[in-house]
């Protein structure tokens, strides 16, 4: 066997370099990102942001240059002129940075992966823009598929094998890789190594591929044995389902239109795979298959926008709705091009399911500003019907009755415009200005004041400012642990005793732990004590021949919690938010009571509850407790 020598290595990523320099420029940026972001994790809010900014743009970037350099390639554009071309769309590329926020905005996520989505395709016909070429664009995306499962396969055997060795040093040698290690491995060789690898397989060139006939035996065997069938099985239980709605007469279940969407995506994909074998004598199936499958897919197209239309019709659009929507739009259209087109051209695949994806993002035809107007609308109807609306600006409910069914609506609708299109979409109703509000509660402290507040706290404030401004805030409720007499956060402690995993029991007769099973009724016999465990999470205790030892925790665990500045050095690790609030000596959370005939000490080894702005313990959610008895003589 041949091993390449090194040189060689080196000369094939010189070359990969010199073809695709800004798209190897965007996946360095975009590793370093990443490691930053692994690094800065719970640490620094505003880097953070940065670095997710940078990631994103980063992929986009790679995903545009590396379209731009197929396209320009196949009209054998080069020199100065194909330089011009890279730079600019890098340039542009680059300036999405400024453009995607998904810690203000929410929905740019969504828009990420929308941007990234279209961009996907754009890669897969960029080089095929001309006509014709129809047999060079299959064989392109075959090929580019299949170096794609390659270079996730060497990725991972590559990461694995790196992976242990660190692991064996280790464990050998003492050395002290953590899990980040593995994570900036991981990233490296998802960056840099899986990009470089994937680049150096993409054809060069690609008018030529219009002479390739090839095609993978086994292809043809996984298309016909497992997809179509798979397919087939889809549209027999959609059709089933179809019949019985006629017959019943009832609307269509929400779920009918992910299966409508998988069996589309199944049977396309089959249809994409068998096509340069379609038009072979011996598989005249497959144009049989072709054209029942566009056929049955119009029925369930119907059923689609059926099941769409009665919750638009109830809730109003969501950006969820709008892409079904427009997925059964796109679907309609394809169907009845490949029935009654005689082309066939299969380019208009990508090409019509890209411009789709596009035209979703921005714009007042974009799924973000329809779902918003739709949204906003139903939330300003909700608003109007109840008084809190009057000369166009929001007013406050003052003490005014609002029914809790319209009042929890209304916070519903609230909340979904905050995390989707954040404070500022209420600007038009009130006269503050809502963007000098969010900076002010962007800088707020952390409720465990200890850290910069997050983007899911942040978004909770706002949602109490903007309740607290119209009156809404009796129907927030505690989803968001609210105190709903003082417009404040509850804060939640998370509480352990220093353990060497000893408890010293010398003075006591007898040591229960609370997590043993003792019969709620009958309880245990112990040396002629009948122990019967008596009490809540809040007030635990026993009860020993009658006589009753019952701790009021949350009085007890408010006295300890009082003074913040005695427990601040015991104050666990700001870096894991896993990490306890507080790791406290034991005799912090050891508490005695006594009995005629019996003195009962309580040891709590951990406790979980929620504190008020008050500084007052509300409810014990869960706790570990070590009772000692001693026999008072």
């Amino acid at each position: 066997m041949k091993f390449p020598s090194l040189r060689n290595v080196l000369a094939d990523v010189a070359t990969v370099i010199r073809r695709f320099p800004f798209e190897m420029l965007f996946a360095v940026i975009g590793t370093v990102a990443a490691i930053f972001l692994t690094e800065l994790s719970n640490t620094a809010t505003l880097a953070e942001t940065w670095c997710v900014r940078a990631l994103m743009t980063a992929n986009l970037g790679l995903l545009i240059s590396l379209s731009t350099t197929l396209y320009v390639e196949s009209r054998k554009i080069s020199g100065k002129q194909l330089l011009m071309y890279k730079i600019i769309t890098a340039l542009l590329a680059a300036g999405l940075i400024f453009l995607i926020n998904p810690y203000v905005n929410k929905a740019d996520y969504t828009r990420f992966f929308l941007l990234s989505s279209g961009f996907h395709l754009l890669v897969a016909f960029a080089a095929f823009l001309a006509p014709g070429q129809i047999q060079g664009f299959w064989q392109f995306n075959k090929t580019l598929f299949l170096r794609f499962l390659t270079s996730a396969l060497y990725s991972a055997v590559l990461f694995a094998g790196i992976s242990a060795a660190l692991g064996a040093m280790n464990f050998l040698f003492n050395f002290k890789f953590e899990w980040d290690t593995f994570m900036i491995l991981f990233i490296c060789i998802t960056g840099l190594f899986s990009t470089l690898f994937f680049l150096a397989g993409v054809p060069t060139d690609t008018a030529a591929l219009d002479n390739d006939l090839s095609y993978p035996k086994g292809l043809k065997i996984f298309t016909q044995y497992v997809l179509i069938p798979l397919a087939t099985l889809y549209v027999v239980i959609l059709l089933a389902y179809e019949i019985k709605i006629l017959v019943q007469w009832n609307l269509p279940k929400g779920l009918v239109s992910n299966l409508i969407l998988g069996y589309s995506v199944f049977g396309l994909l089959s249809l994409l795979l068998v096509f340069p074998i379609s038009h072979q004598e011996e598989n005249k199936w497959i144009r049989t298959f072709s054209r029942s499958f566009y056929f049955l897919m119009l029925p369930l197209i119907v059923l689609l926008f059926i099941a769409v239309g009665t919750r638009i019709f109830s809730y109003g659009i969501t950006e969820f709705r709008y892409f079904l929507i427009l997925l059964a739009c796109w679907q309609l259209f394809i169907a009845l091009y490949f029935l009654f087109s005689r082309k066939q051209n299969i380019k208009l695949i990508p090409i019509s399911l890209c411009i789709c994806t596009l035209l979703s993002i921005y714009g007042p035809q974009s799924a973000f500003s329809v779902s918003m107007y739709s949204q906003k609308r139903i939330m300003l109807n909700i608003l109007e019907r109840n008084g809190l609306i009057k000369e166009d600006q929001l007013i406050s409910s003052g003490d005014r009755k609002i029914a809790k069914k319209e009042g929890e609506l209304a916070v519903e609708k609230i909340e979904y415009m905050i995390n989707n299109y954040d404070l500022k979409v209420f600007q038009p109703y009130v006269k503050k200005d809502l963007e000098l509000v969010s900076d002010s509660l962007s800088k707020l402290k952390s409720t465990n004041q200890r850290g910069s507040i997050d983007n899911y706290e942040l978004k909770t404030k706002k949602l109490l400012w903007i309740t607290s401004y119209l009156g809404l805030n009796k129907f927030v409720g505690y989803r968001y642990d609210w105190d709903k007499s003082t417009s404040a956060l509850k804060t939640n402690y998370y509480i352990t005793a220093e353990s060497s995993g000893i408890v010293d029991v010398k003075g006591y007769d007898l040591m229960l732990n609370s997590n043993n099973y003792i019969n709620e009724t009958k309880g245990q016999l112990i040396d002629g004590i009948r122990i019967i465990e008596d009490g809540t999470e809040n007030y635990p205790g026993l009860k020993l021949n009658g006589e009753k030892a019952v701790f009021d925790l949350r009085t007890l665990m408010t006295t300890t919690m009082k003074d913040q500045a005695k427990l601040k050095p015991f104050a666990g690790s700001e870096e894991d938010p896993y990490d306890a609030d507080y790791i406290l000596p034991p005799n912090h959370l050891t508490f005695t009571q006594k009995t005629p005939h019996y003195t009962v000490t309580v040891k709590v080894t951990d406790i979980r509850f929620l504190i008020d702005n008050k500084k007052v313990v509300e409810e014990i959610n869960s706790s570990n407790i070590i009772y000692l008895i001693k026999i008072n003589k």
